[in-house]
């Protein structure tokens, strides 16, 4: 017998896709542009449609699962992250319905399955891995690479094939609930972290998919998928460059549509965003997804179409290919409003050549294909080696804010009064889309499925001589002070209270941070801050340690506390890192990856910001933060020395070197992280006082010493002008090296030279940096 062209592995990618194409029905077409939202049977019996995305008003009526498959499937959504299911049973139940979804069609094409994977496969006893805020405050692109592969690998040994990550929204609002799912408020930070992760979960054989496109975390008053009011400067060299990165140097062959409008264009109906810009443009070549109904929002919420056909051929026109999470506008509605000449049918065979094409590089076409992981063996989702990466990015992430008298690390036989709502809870480790914290909380009766040590076991574990007691003190975030009295007299009692404070992950409310969890201040949750009050009245030091999705403000306490330790939702194993800062034996060297306030109010603010948006005589209210964007403090000390960055005129296609060397001068290990940052005084729009443009994070023995070389390209100084023309422009410029935005510690000067040169994708988007040790 022949074999079709499309089956021919020799023949290239979009020739056999032309040839299948060229086969397929109107309906077999559009069954590759949308999901089945299923679950894993707990049996292992293949998988079965969520009920409520089947059978509810946001589902296509005429899709009865079984009929449905007939005419072929684009994607299974989260089999593995619906409900808990044995890791052994999942790989069995979706092998199972890949096997009757190919059976079924006439093409024998099965499904593309994907899932989350925020921080880390969120499937049950798999690993969690700190939040991507997190990722940001370790300042250490490789080892989330490394994270991602882990990651990667771990979904493609059960038979998923696309990851729902990174995001590479920029912060520009910290009340914003979802922040914890950021890397921070830098784009240059987003971008190189963001890429590393793309390049670690892509070479696992995995669909990174960036999101959400674009402009999502500008929402105006922090509110979830509240309008964006992004300017087109601001859209331009704030909120688009990590995704160009990602795309450009990270390889993500997926993008997933933000919910948002902006300027009353919905991002999942504006062909200018997904179609010239990011394949004119940029070149991109892959899919692009909706985010889970947003398809549907275009009629329901942003009310720009009336029928679902309507929003269909919005979304299609625009350039979104697949939608989800489950059918409905790409459905019977979709194929009705082509058979009716309302929808040209060319735009249908557009999307789904390009699903298509990635289903024929994932090897889903080809006569071979099997459904079964090619691993045998059992399936274990938190193995030894994830849970050592994971605590090795715990303990990179946490930052010591402040530490004046040294009452950090503790005494190992001291008496400690550990009070807080955040020290015995093992979720006060998780971010919202774990899946602990998002998919169990639906499932009470079953455990989380891997070891979570809290902060309070983990300090016992790790000063056995220390006498510690607890108290809650008070909820998260509930009014009740009646915990206060007790949690006075434990501190009281001891040498050092140990006040563990912060969020509660969850979704739409449900917590103080997380997805639709916004706030209106960034006053600590609860009675929280009225807590902390009573325990600094008491005289005894206190040590606040944080657990949080966001940065709040602590100027309240400035001055007070004995020492402030920072954590963002840092994982399984979050609690023995913070122990272990805490006692000493991990140096801490996170730095922050957002900037923390004096005051609960005045937001929205970053440190991105033109001159007057800085503290000035215009206005009463200084915004000028607590702890700037990169601040950290570390246990021992390093000395920078020997700083070549001489004046200079390079022309503006020019490159310059400025090198430093650091010194560990303290008795111990410990990692400096050096920081470049552009000051432009004068450019023809007004600019951001300084930027990052570059770092690198030293680890170095107590003595040792290495010498940074940053090579800067003029192309870093881009910009966006008034024409809307991305340029470098002649004129003076400072590059600053320091320890965080606000501690410059040396200064070159430049000038650039020669005309206005206008730069597109060819431009250099990061700074190489090279390290000599002594």
């Amino acid at each position: 017998m022949t074999t079709a062209p499309w089956r021919d592995p020799a023949l290239p990618a979009a020739a056999r896709v032309d040839d299948l194409l060229s086969r397929m029905t109107l309906e077999e077409k559009t069954a590759q542009l949308y999901g089945v939202w299923v679950g894993a049977a707990t049996d292992g019996d293949g998988v079965a449609p969520h009920q409520h995305d089947m059978t509810a008003e946001s589902a296509d009526p005429a899709a009865d699962y079984d009929e449905l498959i007939t005419r072929g499937l684009g994607q299974l959504t989260r089999s593995f992250g619906t409900a808990p299911v044995e890791p052994a049973l999942g790989v069995r139940a979706l092998a199972l319905a890949q096997r009757r979804i190919a059976a079924a069609g006439r093409f024998g094409i099965p499904a593309v399955a994907h899932e989350e994977c925020l921080a880390g496969f969120t499937a049950w006893r798999a690993t969690a891995y700190p939040v991507p805020l997190a990722w940001g405050a370790a300042f250490d692109p490789p080892l989330v690479e490394e994270m991602g592969r882990a990651i990667g690998r771990d979904l493609r040994a059960v038979g998923v094939h696309q990851g729902l990550a990174p995001v590479l929204d920029v912060v520009r609002d910290p009340r914003w609930g979802r922040v914890e799912e950021t890397i921070g408020e830098d784009p240059y930070l987003v971008g190189t972290v963001g890429t590393a992760y793309v390049r670690g979960l892509e070479s696992a054989g995995v669909v990174a998919t960036l999101k959400h496109f674009a402009g999502y975390a500008s929402s105006v008053g922090a509110r979830n998928l509240a309008p964006v009011r992004a300017g087109t400067r601001e859209f331009a060299d704030v909120t688009l460059p990590p995704f160009e990165m990602a795309l450009r140097e990270g390889g993500a062959r997926s993008v997933m549509a933000a919910y948002t409008e902006r300027d009353g264009v919905p991002a999942s109906a504006d062909p200018e965003l997904l179609t010239r810009l990011l394949r004119d443009e940029w070149g991109f070549t892959g899919t692009v997804v909706a985010d889970y109904f947003g398809i549907a929002f275009l009629q329901t919420l942003h009310r720009v179409a009336g029928t679902p056909a309507e929003a269909a051929h919005l979304a299609l026109a625009a350039g979104i290919d697949v939608e989800l999470p489950t059918v409905k506008y790409y459905g019977e509605a979709l194929v009705a409003a082509v058979r009716a000449g309302e929808l040209p049918e060319e735009l249908v065979d557009r999307a789904a050549h390009r699903v298509l094409l990635q289903k024929c590089e994932l090897g889903l076409l080809d006569e071979d294909w099997r459904p079964e992981p090619e691993t045998a063996g059992p399936v274990d989702l938190d193995p030894p080696a994830n849970r050592a990466l994971a605590r090795r990015l715990a303990e990179e992430s946490v930052v010591l804010l402040d530490n004046p008298d040294a009452l950090l690390p503790l005494a190992p036989d001291t008496r400690i009064a550990v009070v807080g709502p955040r020290a015995a809870d093992a979720l006060a480790m998780l971010g919202c889309y774990s899946f602990p914290s998002h998919v169990l909380t639906h499932h009470p009766e079953v455990d989380p499925g891997i070891e979570i040590p809290t902060v309070l076991e983990s300090l016992r574990a790790e000063l056995p001589d220390a006498k510690v007691t607890f108290t809650e003190g008070c909820g998260v975030s509930d009014p009740d002070p009646s915990g206060f009295t007790e949690a006075i007299a434990r501190a009281a009692e001891a040498d050092v209270c140990v006040a563990v404070l912060g969020d509660r992950a969850g979704l739409f409310g449900r917590g103080t941070s997380g997805e639709g969890c916004d706030v209106a201040d960034l006053s600590l949750p609860g009675v929280q801050g009225e807590l902390l009050d009573a325990l600094v009245a008491t005289g005894v030091p206190v040590v606040l340690v944080l657990l949080t999705g966001r940065p709040y403000a602590l100027g309240r306490w400035h001055g007070r506390l004995g020492a402030v330790v920072q954590a963002f939702f840092p994982g399984e194993e979050g609690g023995p890192a913070v122990a272990g800062v805490l006692s000493g034996r991990v140096n801490p060297s996170g730095r922050l990856p957002v900037s923390v306030p004096h005051l609960p109010g005045g937001q929205p603010w970053t440190y991105l910001q033109p001159p007057l948006g800085l503290a000035g005589e215009v206005s009463n209210l200084d915004p000028t933060p607590l702890y700037p964007f990169g601040h950290g403090r570390s246990y021992t000390e390093f000395a920078w020395e020997d700083f070549s960055g001489p004046d200079a005129e390079i022309d503006t296609d020019g490159s310059y070197d400025l090198s430093v060397t650091v010194r560990n001068s303290g008795g111990r290990a410990g990692a400096e992280v050096v920081q470049l940052y552009l000051h432009d005084p004068v450019a023809s729009v007004t600019r951001p006082d300084v930027r990052l443009i570059g770092y690198r994070r030293l680890e170095l023995t107590a003595g040792e010493s290495a010498r940074v070389t940053f090579r800067f390209h003029a192309d870093l100084s881009a910009f966006t002008d008034r024409a809307g023309r991305r340029v470098v422009e002649p004129g003076d410029l400072q590059l600053r090296l320091g320890t965080s935005s606000g501690d410059a510690r040396e200064v070159a000067r430049l000038r650039l030279t020669g005309p206005v040169r206008e730069v597109g994708a060819e431009r250099r988007l990061h700074c190489e940096v090279e390290v000599l040790r002594a």
